[in-house]
């Protein structure tokens, strides 16, 4: 599925866990590992990314290590492109007093601008395991039917046992409210329509793909997709949201939030952007 793995990587007490949880992935998967570092390269710095990549058990003949002097940013997507990375690896800050994630600004701008698709890890372990508990955004946009069938397939490969797919009812208070002006049973039976509608959008999308040991459930809200998926993921306590980048970002995102801003203010668990 990834044919290269890139892992952004600073020199912080994470690394080794970032380390470690990606070389899961790139075992998994059968990909070649590039390693990306911003900053000076010096023999102090290559030798402790040495110490790391030895007691990780890397394969050195899978993993190239790029070092690159410039804005982060820049540097990162450019190695990527480079590289021809599939799949870029960063981890996201913790806002410890409040008990929230939230991406810091190398981050937003990296998944704002990667064209590859960006897996961002909230809590790495050096003792890596598989993701048990996805949540995938089905809700009606151009990008969906990728995410979905991308979602699937990584599923599929890393053995997830309980997959769910998240779909919003759009325009749902406005569609009631209309239902309402008429007879008592409308209201219901407009509800139990709108619901039919979405589950068998998903459904649609389904026939086509491949589900094999996949269990699938399809779950149907009514409030804002950003604000539903992060509040499901919470309750099914899920590790990892999939989900895509609908139109990229412009300046008017600065202005007014996006929808997968709200979602990066306030991660809920680790994130796979399917670009």
């Amino acid at each position: 599925m990834y044919q290269k793995v890139a892992l952004a990587i600073a020199f912080s007490p994470r690394m080794e866990a970032l380390i470690s949880e990606t070389k899961r992935l790139v075992q998994l998967f059968g990909s070649d590992l590039i390693l990306i570092h911003i900053g000076k390269k010096t023999d102090e710095l290559e030798a402790k990314l040495d110490e790391i990549i030895i007691k990780t058990g890397l394969d050195k003949l899978k993993t190239e290590l790029i070092w690159k002097e410039g804005k982060p940013v820049k540097m990162i997507l450019e190695a990527c492109k480079e590289q021809k990375a599939d799949l870029l690896v960063a981890g996201a800050l913790k806002r410890e007093k409040m008990l929230t994630y939230y991406m810091g600004s190398v981050g937003r701008k990296v998944i704002r601008k990667s064209s590859c698709s960006v897996l961002t890890l909230i809590n790495p372990q050096v003792n890596a395991k598989r993701f048990s508990k996805v949540v995938i955004n089905g809700t009606q946009l151009e990008v969906t039917p990728k995410v979905i069938e991308q979602g699937l397939k990584f599923c599929q490969i890393e053995q997830v046992p309980h997959v769910h797919i998240l779909n919003e009812i759009k325009l749902y208070g406005f569609r009631m409210a209309t239902a309402s002006e008429g007879p008592e049973n409308e209201v219901s039976n407009t509800r139990r329509k709108l619901i039919q509608e979405e589950v068998r959008y998903v459904q649609e999308i389904l026939k086509g793909l491949d589900k094999t040991g996949l269990k699938i459930n399809i779950k149907i809200t009514a409030g804002k997709w950003a604000v539903e998926l992060v509040r499901y993921c919470e309750a099914f306590n899920a590790d990892l949201l999939i989900m895509g980048d609908e139109n990229g970002y412009t300046f008017i995102d600065r202005l007014f939030p996006h929808d997968l801003e709200e979602v990066l203010t306030e991660l809920p668990c680790n994130l796979l952007i399917i670009k």
